[in-house]
């Protein structure tokens, strides 16, 4: 019997969708929407949809979409497309340094935490069909009392995460400078604004930056605070095989600089040599590290917009919403089919784009439209 098990689980017709080439059959479609809101086999309502034909049609197809995004099963969804699209399954690979931030060793509540709190603000923009504006700018908040504390927000008390809506000068709001971002986008040791502007770029506007050159070699931060990152960057971008990529990539990673490598606000680094003394305990004891260098969270982007601050420099994301939902459109697609984007696939991209603009890209719209797709409905 464990033999024919074993026949079974690796056989190709347990492992792979059983979808002929061409338009998807009832049945076939039925379970790619099933294990694309529910990562799981249909139900009953949606074979009986299926073998009617009435899933077929545009109005099947969006009237099961609606049921099944208020399923409590959609969380499933919610909880893999948030941790491939934002690396949120990288979010326990990394520790920050003991010394230069005890407060965060071995806090695994505020890591739980923060991809809560991740799931539950792309939960809400999809449920709220919110406008795509909102990845990167949003004037709410979903947290607990733990990234209160972190963030600086006050009258949050308990374990659960509950919405917090925010007054119009936050710094908060949106994905861009939430915990997790902060966390996955981290070297390890302290933050990297190379690794921050490469996700910026990759995962927030769909244009991720060309391959390093070979021989190109590594940006490792001085925490002996002798030097900050952007001038070891500075000198680092004197190649000009470095030059073109660092223009792009580093103005991003410098708006986040003022965040630290948990996403708390910052105005200065912290070092282990040279630097201020500072009177703090954690955990009843003294901290090793010092004040060190000012954080600098300017810069100049590619295209000649400047910026001073996240403030600005999310006023400039605000600005190419268009390329907000293009990425996301793109995301959902290939998410959706398991295939990455082809160019018979711009065409449809751009009308789901064009269908949505004049409403600023309802993100819950973008993806029923990518299931309405051609794309979706076929093989």
């Amino acid at each position: 019997m464990r033999l024919a098990y074993k026949a079974v689980l690796c056989s190709p017709d347990f492992l792979y969708f059983q979808e002929m080439p061409g338009r998807l059959d009832g049945e076939a479609l039925a379970s790619r929407l099933s294990f694309l809101l529910w990562r799981s086999i249909p139900d009953d309502e949606l074979m009986a949809s299926a073998q009617t034909g009435e899933l077929l049609t545009d109005k099947g197809l969006k009237l099961q979409f609606s049921r099944m995004l208020r399923d409590p099963k959609s969380k499933r969804f919610i909880s893999d497309f948030a941790g491939q699209w934002l690396d949120l399954r990288h979010v326990h690979d990394t520790s920050p340094d003991r010394f230069l931030f005890p407060e965060y060793f071995c806090d695994n509540h505020l890591v739980d935490s923060c991809v809560a709190e991740t799931e539950a603000t792309l939960e809400e923009m999809i449920r709220q069909n919110l406008p795509v504006r909102t990845v990167v700018d949003a004037d709410f908040v979903l947290i607990n009392e733990r990234l209160a504390e972190l963030y600086g927000i006050d009258e949050v008390k308990g374990l659960s995460i509950r919405r917090v809506n925010l007054p119009p000068d936050s710094l908060r709001g949106g994905l861009l400078t939430q915990s997790s971002v902060m966390k996955v986008t981290a070297n390890g040791l302290t933050t990297s604004p190379v690794l921050r502007g490469v996700w910026v770029m990759d995962r927030i506007l769909g244009t991720p930056p060309s391959p390093p050159p070979p021989g190109a070699g590594s940006i490792e931060p001085d925490t002996r605070g002798a030097v900050t990152v952007r001038e070891q960057l500075a000198k680092h971008s004197q190649l000009e095989s470095c030059a073109s990529c660092h223009a792009a990539i580093d103005p991003p990673g410098f708006a986040l600089e003022s965040f630290d490598v948990m996403g708390k606000w910052r105005d200065h680094y912290r070092s282990i040599g040279e630097g201020d003394e500072v009177d703090i305990k954690v955990a009843l004891r003294d901290v090793k590290y010092k004040r060190g260098l000012p954080v600098d969270a300017s810069g100049v982007t590619q295209d000649g917009f400047r910026f001073h601050d996240i403030y600005q420099f999310r006023t400039y994301l605000c600005g190419q919403q268009e390329q907000l939902a293009r990425n996301l459109t793109e995301r959902f697609l290939v998410f959706a089919t398991g295939a990455g984007i082809s160019f018979a696939d711009c065409p449809i991209i751009g009308e789901i784009l064009q269908r949505n603009a004049e409403a600023g890209y309802p993100i819950q719209s973008l993806l029923q439209d990518v299931i309405l797709s051609e794309t979706f409905r076929s093989k």
